[in-house]
């Protein structure tokens, strides 16, 4: 058990250490602590030490959990927090929190709330004034965008797609016209299935797939669906593992006009000359203004 002091503040945990250096965690409070993805040694010393020095570990598997612990000679107290028992568990760790001990959430791997549990903790805490204090670390879909060489400027994270063929076929019908790229986790039993859903939806598409981040055999393919299940299907190894799935921007005609444009065009027309509206509007959309100009006088002829 860590030692503790007390202040003006209320009571601190510390955690002594084999550099003699110490951290400190406020009592009360609720750590969002990731933990590796797969390498071990991408954990940071700041989550060591705090998982070290709080009254409590709340783990979506403790089981799993453990073996990270054991690891890295942690024996802080552990309990279970998941999909199946978050809502049961809030009240009780709320009240903990309040009664002024610590407690870190963590799960099976990455940063917790990120396709994880931990939203209904989380929410119930910054409604009843507990502190929450996040601390930055892995997350296999960061990890992954980082390194795929698609844009990062935008970019949307859908978590894992929806199980039922025609549920997913709708989202993945809506990337027909996504303006930035997509990333999604994708189950191993199901990560051929999708692929051939996209080869069906988007054939030309340009997708990257990173499998198993951190870890031994860690790979990332680019190309087409078509390309990526060939590679998946060249050793049937591959299709083991986590993946992250990710799709490019939809390659847009630069002389076509959004609607959104178009509306905002027809607006200003109503006060200014066509030319001066097309100039705002392409300024505006980042289009150019020669196709707005054009598309403005097909539409003056139209009425």
């Amino acid at each position: 058990m860590p030692a503790q002091i007390n202040c003006p503040f209320g009571v601190i945990h510390y955690a002594y250490h084999c550099s003699d250096t110490f951290v400190m965690t406020d009592s009360a409070t609720l750590y969002i602590v990731p933990t590796p993805i797969g390498n071990l040694d991408d954990i940071t010393q700041r989550a060591i030490q705090t998982l070290a020095a709080v009254d409590w570990i709340a783990a979506e598997d403790t089981r799993h959990s453990q073996k990270l612990l054991q690891h890295f000679s942690i024996s802080t107290r552990t309990l279970s927090l998941h999909d199946h028992n978050e809502d049961k568990r809030v009240a009780m760790l709320c009240q903990r929190l309040k009664d002024g001990e610590s407690v870190a959430l963590i799960s099976d791997a990455g940063t917790p709330l990120i396709s994880d549990p931990g939203f209904v903790l989380v929410r119930a805490c910054r409604e009843q004034g507990i502190d929450v204090v996040a601390l930055p670390g892995a997350c296999a879909a960061i990890t992954a965008l980082s390194g795929s060489g698609l844009p990062t400027d935008r970019f949307l994270f859908e978590g894992f797609l929806p199980v039922k063929v025609q549920a997913r076929n709708e989202i993945l019908q809506r990337l027909q016209d996504a303006t930035c790229t997509t990333v999604y986790y994708e189950a191993p039993r199901r990560i051929v299935a999708t692929l051939q859903d996209i080869h069906v939806l988007l054939p030309d598409r340009h997708l990257v797939l990173a499998k198993e981040i951190s870890k031994t055999f860690e790979a990332y393919v680019s190309g087409n669906a078509e390309d990526i299940l060939a590679w998946l299907d060249a050793e049937p190894a591959r299709q083991k593992g986590e993946f992250v799935l990710m799709v490019s921007p939809a390659v847009k005609d630069k002389q076509s006009v959004p609607g959104e444009a178009l509306s905002l065009l027809s607006a200003l027309c109503e006060e200014l000359p066509l030319k001066r509206a097309a100039a705002i509007v392409a300024q505006h959309y980042q289009l150019k203004k020669n196709a707005l100009y054009q598309a403005g006088l097909a539409e003056q002829g139209r009425q």
